[in-house]
């Protein structure tokens, strides 16, 4: 006879926040795209910040930044919809919000955390990586961006969901709940590329830089490369707007 119990153990409610987004982006119509990018400039660029600033910005650094730019040119693109099927709606921010996923410990809990990182459509690497180095440092359990979770882990399963859901669904507060874009990078283990959705029309997800053969000049050199994914909602734009907006993020990251 098995000791196991009949039923299962409530779910820990650290997660409830996780539950509840994954249950608001039901409705999304994913795509995904992906290409490989050259990083040589850019880790030429991060040895030489770290020689004379002594900061070493993180590769998600240079994607928020890059695709802040990107987005800012692609107003369609940085954009929400809701509604649902039968009267969708949309709303076009004029300004660029980028949302970091995050691997924390939140009372005792490994979670997954977002912060958002404000207009990074003008934000300097230094502001950004500031602000992503302030959240990974810090307690979750006292930071003022997390409130919001703690309260919703605090609140009952029925209270908690149903103010999940009405914010989620405000194409006003979303921006600045979710971002207009999103990035989660795994990079730091041996991922090489994934997909993920971020609950935002665009999310960009970063596996690691590896060294691999690339052609320059008609010759197979090794160069450091990363693989960076792209889910578009369709519900919002077309794949060949996605491929612009993957396309002109590379070559940003390539021409730093």
């Amino acid at each position: 006879m098995s000791d196991a119990p009949e039923a299962g153990a409530p779910l820990p409610r650290q997660r409830r926040h996780t539950l509840f987004f994954l249950e608001v982006i039901r409705d999304f119509s994913p795509v995904f795209l992906d290409t490989e990018i050259d990083m040589s400039r850019v880790l030429a660029h991060r040895a030489a910040a770290q020689a004379s600033e002594g900061v070493r910005y993180s590769t998600t650094s240079y994607v928020l930044r890059a695709a802040g730019r990107v987005l800012a040119k692609h107003p369609d693109a940085n954009a929400a919809v809701s509604g649902g099927p039968l009267r969708p709606r949309i709303a076009h921010y004029p300004f660029v919000n980028g949302k970091v996923a995050l691997d924390r410990v939140l009372d005792g809990r490994r979670v997954v955390l977002g912060t958002i990182v404000p207009d990074v459509h003008e934000a300097e690497l230094p502001a950004i990586q500031d602000h992503l180095a302030r959240i990974r440092d810090g307690d979750p359990e006292k930071l003022p961006e997390f409130e919001g979770v703690r309260k919703l882990h605090r609140a009952g399963w029925t209270e908690g969901r149903r103010a999940f859901r009405k914010a989620a669904h405000s194409l006003a507060l979303r921006p600045h709940l979710n971002g207009t874009f999103a990035v989660t990078s795994l990079g730091h283990r041996a991922v090489d590329s994934f997909q993920s959705v971020g609950g935002t029309t665009t999310t960009f997800g970063v596996g690691r830089v590896l060294d691999r053969p690339v052609v320059r000049d008609g010759r197979i050199v090794v160069a450091p490369v990363l693989r960076l994914s792209l889910a578009f909602d369709h519900r919002v734009i077309d794949g060949a707007e996605a491929a612009d907006v993957l396309t002109e993020v590379k070559e940003a990251l390539e021409s730093v």
